[in-house]
């Protein structure tokens, strides 16, 4: 995608074909010429809840994902199964500042930059191997 409002149509149809999403709502989107940031909260058809945020920028043709935070919870919100983020937090792990918290805050491992459209597949990779 080449302009900002257009990625966000595109996180839109990416959340509407998604077969693991039950509803969302976006909390908060926004698109100037060449950035844009949204903020959703979906129900996953499991019963579990991902909160995603994502800072986009636009270099040359393409959207890039600068700062973002992927919480996927249980259906109570009280037990996280993954969040994925760039936070400044773990200079030690490679791949800094990109890192994932899996099933606990303080187990952090490495992680890669992920947009909202690649976290959805990796859950939906994980559900169906439960």
């Amino acid at each position: 995608m080449n302009d900002p409002v257009g990625y966000l149509a595109e996180i839109e149809l990416v959340l509407l074909a998604s077969p693991i999403v039950a509803e969302y709502a976006v909390v908060r989107s926004w698109a100037d010429t060449d950035d844009g940031y949204f903020r959703v909260r979906v129900r996953l058809t499991n019963g579990d809840f991902l909160e995603a945020t994502e800072y986009f920028v636009l270099q040359g043709d393409q959207t890039i994902t600068m700062d973002y935070r992927h919480q996927w919870m249980d259906e109570s919100r009280e037990t996280l199964h993954r969040r994925w983020d760039n936070t400044r937090d773990h200079p030690e792990l490679v791949g800094f500042p990109h890192h994932v918290h899996i099933a606990d805050e303080k187990n952090v491992a490495p992680g890669q930059p992920l947009s909202i459209s690649e976290v959805l597949k990796v859950i939906e990779a994980a559900i169906a191997e439960q």
